[in-house]
């Protein structure tokens, strides 16, 4: 049954689709001028409806614009820091001096403490 339900629909769109061409095309031959005016205004107000739905659901910063905001701060604050103006990241800057060309020194690890757990204990198990 779920198959004859399927076809029916499929059937009734299909003759939902090909009414809806004719009379376009009827449209189209009877009143050019003002065929292309109404789709122009259909255009028109989708347009409008989009922007509108666009400025209000995208009006409350979600968990993505929220962290796209926070990563652009940061990196604004990280170039201050090291002094960078606008240098792209695509542009490779070649500096006259033989130093820029060295490896950077390696940083030392941090600081690491080593926690005394109970590694050399056995575990208690109740056999069966």
């Amino acid at each position: 049954m779920a198959i004859l339900k399927k076809r029916k629909s499929v059937l009734f769109l299909g003759a939902l689709i090909l009414l809806a061409a004719i009379g376009m095309i009827g449209k189209l031959v009877e009143n050019p001028a003002g065929f292309i005016r109404q789709i122009a205004l259909i255009a028109l107000i989708g347009f409008i409806i989009y922007l509108v739905f666009r400025r209000f659901m995208g009006a409350g910063p979600g968990p993505a614009r929220k962290e796209q905001r926070q990563f652009l701060k940061a990196a604004r604050e990280s170039r201050k820091r090291n002094g960078h103006k606008n240098d792209s990241a695509g542009r490779n800057v070649v500096h006259g001096s033989l130093a820029s060309l060295r490896k950077p020194k390696k940083k030392t690890a941090a600081h690491l403490t080593v926690i005394e757990g109970k590694k050399g204990k056995k575990k208690n198990r109740a056999s069966f």
